[in-house]
């Protein structure tokens, strides 16, 4: 059988769009092992020395400026990229892209990121004859994703599916799949396997997660965790925040048999499973990751626009509830400690809601596009 080739391209702005991107390049893998995958984060591929310092410069940007973040989100809500943008990012990426397409021969391709789906889009206009797919990687839909030149859009959910409508987008275009997450999220894994491995104890157990940028650095919510350590056991995940985590196994507070500390790790799908909370920035790869394991979450203050969206969109539907005061979290505890079988019951109920969920949805999505392509041609 002929290898059918699929590149992913994204970019490094959060962790949530590459991890899409990568999710979906296993479970096309998974399905069919003839199809050849490649993900890109193309900016910093191509602008290895400039990509990362553009980055550093949003991340400050998104955590000392948040009203200005949310300001531009709201004003631009319903706009694609401009053409003077598209025009700007053709010009930078225009030779070295067509080169990766060139080598590459893709019989599609498919962007988890605004930037690389508008470059694709324009060289599309152009006379490139590949056919583009746009993962929405939230439960919201601005409009710098959409763009005349998409063949196909994958979404989260209706609500998604009638932004896009609203917006002029053809309903034969929009497939209704779900975020991709790695297929190991929805395996269920031994507990007593992932204990033994992580160093844990058989009890109430709170995993916190700062997103893959470890923006959750909270003193007053970490030090109110580390005062329960003797009822239950926390588990703070920080990512590629070296420092925060460095500073943090310096701290006498967090010195405790049931605090565990960790770094950036592959294997957070192992921490859900044997965790009873999640406290965790709404991103909606972390939102939609949570759900595939029915663990409760928490939100902490979202960061403007798509996870404030994230965070309405859960708590809408009970999976997940915004920390308004450090009282939520007293609450939680509470029940974690005082009515634990409740919060387990309740946990079987969700897992028994969404079984019907394919996981694989986006990616058959793909197969499609590919066996239609290869009909026409």
């Amino acid at each position: 059988m002929q290898k059918q080739r699929v590149l992913l391209l994204s970019e490094g702005f959060g962790a949530g769009h590459t991890q899409a991107a990568y999710a979906l390049s296993s479970s096309l893998r998974k399905m069919a092992p003839h199809i050849q995958t490649k993900v890109i984060e193309l900016g910093s591929f191509l602008n290895p020395k400039v990509a990362p310092l553009i980055i550093t410069a949003y991340k400050k940007t998104v955590s000392s400026q948040p009203r200005l973040v949310r300001m531009m989100y709201r004003s631009n809500y319903k706009k694609s990229l401009n053409r003077f943008t598209t025009l700007a990012l053709h010009r930078i990426f225009y030779t070295r892209t067509i080169e990766i397409i060139t080598q590459l021969h893709p019989d599609v391709i498919v962007c988890t990121h605004p930037i690389p789906g508008a470059i694709i889009s324009r060289m599309k206009r152009l006379g490139l004859d590949v056919p583009l797919c746009t993962v929405i990687t939230d439960y919201d839909a601005h409009g710098t994703w959409i763009s005349e030149e998409v063949n196909c859009y994958l979404v989260s959910t209706l609500q998604v599916k009638h932004i896009l409508l609203d917006r002029g987008v053809e309903e034969s275009k929009i497939r209704i799949t779900g975020i991709p997450v790695h297929p190991n999220f929805w395996k269920r894994h031994s507990k007593e396997e992932i204990r033994d491995q992580f160093g844990l104890y058989n009890m109430p157990t709170v995993l916190v997660m700062g997103g893959g940028w470890g923006f959750m650095k909270d003193e007053a919510v970490n030090s109110l965790l580390a005062s329960y350590s003797d009822k239950v056991q926390v588990i703070f995940c920080l990512g590629s925040n070296e420092k925060s985590l460095e500073k943090m196994k310096k701290d006498p507070k967090y010195i405790h048999p049931n605090i565990h500390l960790l770094g950036f790790t592959k294997e957070i799908d192992k921490l859900m499973e044997v965790s009873d909370l999640l406290i965790t920035k709404p991103g909606g790869m972390t939102c939609t990751e949570g759900l595939a394991k029915a663990i409760p979450m928490l939100f902490h203050k979202p960061l403007p626009g798509q996870e404030e969206e994230n965070s309405h969109y859960f708590t809408s539907q009970g999976w997940g509830t915004p920390i308004s005061s450090l009282d939520d979290i007293s609450t939680w505890i509470g029940r974690l400690t005082d009515n634990y079988e409740d919060v387990a019951r309740t946990r079987e109920k969700v897992l028994d809601q969404i079984a019907s969920y394919y996981p694989l949805q986006s990616a058959q999505a793909i197969m499609d596009i590919l066996e239609n392509n290869k009909i026409s041609s």
